[in-house]
């Protein structure tokens, strides 16, 4: 037969062909092409060529050769830059003597470990978004103006000069304050979100387009409409949607900048130093931060430089925490308290993004806004809330989401002084309900718990009439559940509570306070207080029906209940448990309220997920024990975790897993060259599994273990053992049932054991045969498994799998095999060629023809012809990618197949004209030629 090196001549009597290996790998290789960026330069399009040129050094950028025109054309920016105005001072932050300077004095702040770094206990802005859009709604009608572009915004000619482009950039964001946009008016809430979805997409339109101009235009108007607070109840949702389109362009802004810093298509990493940016990149970051300061309002300059704060890590070291409080200071020229505090926590927000390790502008960020605290009680405020008929408490509710995020950012792994701090000056406030709801949202559970009975001094001395005390007493007992205060307060921090939630005569305000507190009484107390508290939900909830707009609340409350007495007798003793479910009077809701019990108390329910759970944790035990270098006491763990957790498959999975990865580590360690002592370890590495593998019952589990098993066995020349592994594997074929059970659902098992013989059939290529057996033993055993194996009437899938024997069989018949195990001698070195080996190997591909061919003659019944078809064509290309087509019956036999696949009109015909150009296109290679009369042979059929 021919050898893969091509050294041996080519036989015609085989069915065969011959593969040169190498050959065919290096003409798959994809040609190298050489990429030229040419001289690209973001600035290039807009420079004066003239031939006279002088050197300018401008601040924030490198010196470099720039144009220079005769009649002295300005830079309308250029004449502003004398270190007095906004873009002076980024330009003055970039300059690389000035930022060393800054480092140098900053170092220590800069220099803290990770451990400043935000982690995943810190709740994301993220999950807050849903709960602020479903809460902050509106039924009044809004407005909003819409972006409508502009004629000025073309390009001009080519050979226009500097000023009229730089002027025309001007008017362009200019034209957006002059006019530009379409107000719409009447929106519902519903319309309105719409709308801004729409901005959202014409900014990610306008950026994909490369109309940047345009982009920063949308989100200047986007970040306008944050100072209407015209129907002011829907203004934290207004914030939410907003800034998710600031989100969006400071993403986009900082991956364009990115992007141009990449050097030979590998980009910076995630803690590049500006030194590595390229003096383009630095030159666009610069642009950008110059068109923001360009912007003449307050609100949408803010927004727009907080959003590309990031960016500021391109030019300076320093430039992020030099911003912080810059930003901080322009909110206090926000006039209105409720935009300035949603500003705030814009600017926490990114700050904790980019920044987090930069606590003191934070902190002075949340000291500012309670120096300004004292306008949400002053005369424009309230005049305002009488123009919108909103009352106190429900505007004080306004500012919740952005204190609450405020806080929480402060008090992220902040030390306890600082909190303690924070909480005296809040003290120090007048009617601080609104405070101190967001300081015990934000802060520490502990340390809430811990001075529990502070803080209830605190709610009393509370004004009712702003901020509502039971929600202040809800904010304290969902910190309570979370963290057990000094056992000395428990009964009088329950009886201080439950004062002030009895007396509320709104059903839904108590049920929603009291659910809390539930969880407080079951963890701290016994079933006569647990008793007490269901009397007074039951005698709250009962008049007027009231628990049929309770039943979430009611659910949680039995879910506590059960939690904490899991004493099924107990439970029962308590004497308002079964009254409090008959106020379950709704069918599917008492149904699920009873399921929800007997689950607590029935484990069979839940019998099977205990042990998955069991499972993992035990399995991720077991990987994270290591004896090091000491391999045999390793071996003994798994024998005796064996043993413990032999009810657990998933366990057993892992252990032979284990003991498999512990024969290759020695592998490793020895380099192949097994002693006799490891030769022995790995044996007995090889009988754990061998012997643990019939335990497990899911039958495809022990088939692919049996493999891997074997593959392991191979490789540490464990010949004996690998052949005992594959003919388990090939005894077990037989008793795969037609039906196996996937994620619980009933699913064919064809599918699974075409995918299982494919690998085995690769692994099968590198077996050598056994000396006392007949040749291709265990390939003969498995074809007569599957000749027996029953399969499903409408399936072809015995058929796929004879024609992956071919190419196993095709794959024996080379010289040398396309892969080997290292210091394991397959049969290509046994046999060397041998004609009878060859002949052996014939003889096979006869047989498995012969049954494929049967097969297809059962197919020409009128409802199996496109089957016939397709399987014909397949096995087509299998003896064309395969077969040795200058043997006259195998190329017989390919035409007959070519012309049966396309007999009744089933094949594609794109499909067919392609395969015909291959074969012409092989035609023209070395030694092909016979190709061009094979072509020569396939007629293109057309459809009737």
């Amino acid at each position: 037969m021919p050898g893969g090196d091509g050294r041996r001549s080519p036989r015609t009597g085989g069915h065969a062909r011959s593969r040169n290996y190498v050959s065919e790998s290096e003409a798959c290789k994809l040609e190298p092409v050489p990429l030229d960026f040419g001289d690209y330069h973001p600035l290039k399009p807009i420079m004066v060529t003239e031939s006279k040129t002088k050197k300018m050094n401008r601040k924030g950028s490198t010196s470099s050769t720039s144009s220079s025109s005769s009649s002295s054309v300005m830079d309308p920016l250029s004449s502003v830059l004398d270190g007095t105005d906004p873009l002076s001072l980024f330009a003055a932050a970039a300059d690389p003597v000035t930022a060393t300077t800054a480092m140098d004095s900053t170092r220590k702040k800069r220099d803290k470990d990770d451990s400043s770094a935000v982690g995943s206990d810190f709740e994301p802005w993220s999950s807050k978004r849903g709960d602020i859009l479903a809460r902050y709604t509106t039924t009044e009608k809004l407005s909003i103006n819409l972006y409508m572009g502009s004629e000025k915004g073309k390009p001009t000619t080519t050979g226009s000069a500097v000023s009229e482009k730089v002027r025309t950039r001007l008017e362009e964001l200019d034209d957006l304050e002059e006019g530009s946009q379409k107000e719409l008016l009447n929106l519902t809430q519903q319309d309105y979100m719409n709308r801004i979805e729409e901005l959202n997409q014409s900014l990610k339109d306008a950026w994909s387009s490369d109309q940047k101009v345009k982009a920063l235009k949308i989100v200047i108007q986007c970040s306008k409409l944050l100072s209407d607070t015209t129907v002011i109840q829907f203004y934290p949702s207004k914030f939410v949607l907003i800034t998710d389109i600031l989100d969006t362009f400071g993403k986009l802004v900082y991956e364009r900048i990115l992007s141009m810093c990449m050097d030979s298509h590998i980009s910076l990493p995630d803690n590049f130093s500006p030194d590595s940016v390229n003096d383009t990149a630095k030159e666009t970051c610069l642009n950008w931060f110059f068109k923001i300061a360009s912007i003449r309002e307050l609100i949408p300059r803010f927004y727009v430089e907080a959003a590309i704060l990031k960016c500021n890590k391109f030019l300076s070291k320093t430039g992020i925490s030099e911003c912080l409080p810059r930003l901080t200071s322009m909110i206090r020229g926000i006039g209105d308290p409720l935009v300035a505090v949603y500003a705030r926590a814009y600017l926490c927000r990114v700050g904790m993004e980019v920044a987090p390790q930069l606590k003191e502008s934070l902190n002075k960020n949340f000291f500012d806004f309670l120096l300004t605290f004292k306008q949400i009680h002053g005369d424009t405020v309230q005049n305002q809330l009488v123009v919108q008929c909103v009352e106190i408490p429900l505007y004080l509710t306004l500012y919740s989401p952005a204190i609450d995020w405020i806080l929480q950012c402060i008090a992220y792994r902040a030390p306890e002084v600082l909190l303690t701090e924070m909480m005296e000056r809040c003290k120090k406030l007048g009617n601080n309900a609104l405070l101190l709801n967001s300081v015990m949202s934000a802060f520490r559970a502990e340390f809430i718990a811990a001075r529990s009975m502070d803080f209830i001094g605190m709610i009393k001395e509370c004004d009712e009439s702003g901020f509502p005390k039971h929600l202040l007493f809800r904010s304290l007992g969902l910190n309570l559940a979370l963290a057990d205060p000094p056992e000395n307060d428990r009964l009088q921090i329950l009886n201080e509570a439950w004062k002030v939630i009895t007396k509320l005569k709104n059903p839904q305000d108590y049920i929603n306070c009291a659910e809390v507190w539930v969880e407080y009484t079951c963890r701290h107390f016994t079933k006569r207080e647990v008793n007490t508290v269901l009397a007074d939900v039951i005698k709250h909830m009962t008049p007027d029906r009231a628990f049929e707009d309770a039943y979430p609340q009611l659910q949680s409350i039995i879910q506590k209940v059960i939690t904490y007495i899991y004493d099924f007798s107990l439970l029962f003793s308590v004497e308002k448990f079964l009254p409090f479910l008959d106020m379950f009077q709704k069918e599917n809701v008492r149904v699920e309220v009873c399921k929800c019990i007997m689950e607590s108390f029935i484990n069979a329910l839940t019998l099977e997920d205990e042990k998955r759970m069991l499972a993992t944790l035990i399995n991720g035990f077991i990987k994270m024990v290591s004896f090091g270098r000491d391999f045999e006491q390793q071996l003994s763990f798994y024998v005796e975790a064996r043993s413990m957790f032999c009810n657990l498959e998933p366990v057993l999975v892992q252990l032979i897993h284990s003991v498999n990865q512990l024969a290759m580590e020695t592998r490793k360690v020895m380099k192949g060259n097994h002693s006799r002592k490891t030769a022995a370890f790995v044996r007995a590495c090889v009988a754990f599994c061998f012997i643990t593998i019939p335990s497990l019952s899911s039958i495809f589990t022990r088939l692919n273990l049996y493999l891997h098993s074997g593959q392991v066995a191979l490789a540490n020349q464990c010949l004996s053992q690998a052949d005992a592994f594959f003919k388990a594997a090939v005894s077990l074929v037989p008793e795969v049932p037609k039906m196996i059970s996937v994620d619980g659902k009933m699913r064919p098992s064809d599918a699974f054991l075409l995918e299982f013989l494919c690998k085995f059939f690769s692994t099968l290529l590198v077996v050598p045969d056994h000396p006392e057996q007949g040749v291709l033993f265990l390939v003969r055993g498995l074809l007569n498994v599957i000749q027996d194996y029953t399969w499903e009437d409408n399936s072809d899938d015995k058929v796929r799998i004879y024609t992956n024997v071919l190419h196993l069989l095709s794959a024996m018949t080379q010289e040398a095999f396309i892969y080997h195990v290292d210091k394991v001698d397959s049969n290509d070195t046994l046999y060397g060629g041998d004609s009878k080996f060859l002949a052996e190997i014939n003889k096979l591909c006869e047989t498995v023809i012969a049954q494929i061919l049967d097969h297809l003659k059962t197919l020409g019944k009128e409802e199996t012809l496109k089957r016939q078809s397709q399987l014909a064509f397949y096995f087509f290309n299998t003896i064309l990618a395969h077969g040795d087509l200058r043997n006259n019956k195998l190329n017989q036999l390919s035409v007959n197949l070519w012309n049966l696949s396309q007999k009744h009109g089933f094949a594609d015909t794109k499909t067919m004209v392609k395969t015909l150009e291959y074969i012409k296109r092989r035609s023209q290679q070395p030694e092909m030629s016979h190709f061009t009369d094979l072509a020569l042979r396939l007629p293109l059929q057309t459809r009737t």
